[in-house]
């Protein structure tokens, strides 16, 4: 047996943060003494291993309880996939670092394949093995999605473009595309809701609102007012828990205010100049809110 001093020093993980995984439930000790000290086996030291792995990977403590808590975790499987996954982190951090380098000799490198999805094809390889289920349900069948997990690696470089514009870098985009499957089932359910509640007819009637009258200075309170309910239409009810991205309003604005298909489409549905004014209108909100 180790004490959780013995087990900070061999693993460097900080005794105040063995203390929180034992709080929290994600590691806990092989038994206490009466006297209050945290002991720990060599079992105990596999499984520290296994989160340190998971954490490693960025995934958060309450996803590796919740995956190290189910009755069908195998460690071996764990381990296979974390190798997988590992790899391809490693890979994707070679790829960037030999950029780097061939940046700082001032090489003219524009390219995107060292920002690779491989660590996000994996996520999504792991969520079609551990949620069958709900694949099938949401899919129609595992075909379906294998097709899906193609057409990410086909597309793979056009898709890391968009990543870069919405999240910013190509791991943060992972990291939210993980959180995002990650409250898969919740998400789904959420989005039932929404149609059921007629939240889709609520955003049409807005929008209709918004673009009335066109001639209006954005400015205005009560066009401003129409945009914050579009912005917060939904409450915690029904709103997914999903990441969009930190530039996803900069870009939908770009969209509205110069992105020809997009202007073409909306300016067909309300109006020859709605897409701009929509653009304006949503643009000067959070100008506003940034000024607040």
């Amino acid at each position: 047996m180790r004490t959780v001093k013995e087990i900070a020093k061999l693993t460097g993980v900080s005794v105040r943060t063995l203390q929180y995984y034992d709080e929290i439930g994600v590691f806990k000790p092989t038994r206490v003494t009466e006297a209050g000290y945290r002991l720990y086996d060599d079992e105990a030291l596999n499984t520290l291993q296994q989160i340190l792995f998971y954490k490693e990977l960025d995934f958060p403590l309450k996803e590796i309880k919740s995956i190290m808590e189910d009755p069908d975790f195998s460690k071996v499987e764990a381990f296979k996939q974390q190798k997988i996954l590992l790899t391809a982190k490693r890979d994707r951090l070679n790829r960037m670092l030999s950029l780097l380098s061939n940046l700082e000799k001032g090489e003219l490198c524009i390219s995107f394949q060292e920002f690779d999805l491989s660590e996000y094809i994996a996520a999504l390889e792991t969520f079609k093995n551990e949620h069958a289920e709900e694949v099938i349900k949401h899919w129609g069948s595992m075909e379906k999605f294998d097709a899906l997990i193609e057409k990410v690696r086909a597309d793979e470089t056009d898709i890391a473009k968009t990543a870069i514009q919405y999240y910013g870098s190509v791991e943060k985009y992972t990291a939210a595309m993980k959180n995002n499957l990650s409250h898969f089932s919740e998400n789904m359910e959420k989005m039932q809701k929404i149609k059921e509640d007629g939240y889709v007819e609520k955003s049409r009637n807005l929008m209709k609102m918004l673009v009335e009258d066109i001639s209006k200075d954005v400015s205005l309170q009560e066009v401003q007012g129409v945009v914050d309910e579009i912005i917060h239409l939904f409450d915690e009810n029904h709103s997914p828990n999903m990441d969009m991205g930190d530039n996803y309003w900069d870009i939908l604005i770009d969209g509205y205010l110069h992105n020809p298909s997009i202007i073409e489409v909306t300016d067909c549905q309300y109006g020859e100049g709605a897409s701009k004014f929509i653009g304006e209108a949503i643009r000067y909100y959070f100008a506003r809110s940034s000024l607040l």
